[in-house]
């Protein structure tokens, strides 16, 4: 896992992003910041499990088919499997050392 700041994120509503192996972030501060980053490396497991590309692709097609159903952009991506999971355990920092193997499935819907 490498934490890079990215000005790019600073005009966006975006604190962090993870594309595998890297964490971007929007304020150097959030470094510090336990909880950004816990949410942010569940996504790195998750891409890891799906070997990365497949995450990619599941993760676009998720959100797609949330947004046609839902017609709602924001909600779409709070639909999106991988983002539940890592919105429910982000508080958890223990989370990573007990995760099952494609815990992410319980948050279909």
């Amino acid at each position: 896992m490498i934490i890079v700041c990215q000005k790019l994120l600073k005009n966006t509503k975006i604190n962090g992003i993870t594309l595998y192996p890297f964490i971007f972030i929007k304020n150097p501060e959030d470094k510090k910041n336990r909880v950004l980053i816990n949410h942010e490396k569940i996504h790195i497991r998750q891409q890891l499990e799906l070997l990365i590309v497949f995450f990619y692709i599941l993760y676009v097609a998720e959100y797609y088919y949330h947004f046609f159903r839902l017609k709602n952009a924001h909600a779409a991506y709070h639909a999106i499997s991988f983002e539940r999971e890592a919105y429910a355990m982000e508080h958890d920092l223990n989370y990573l050392k007990k995760r099952k193997f494609w815990a992410f499935r319980k948050y279909f819907n």
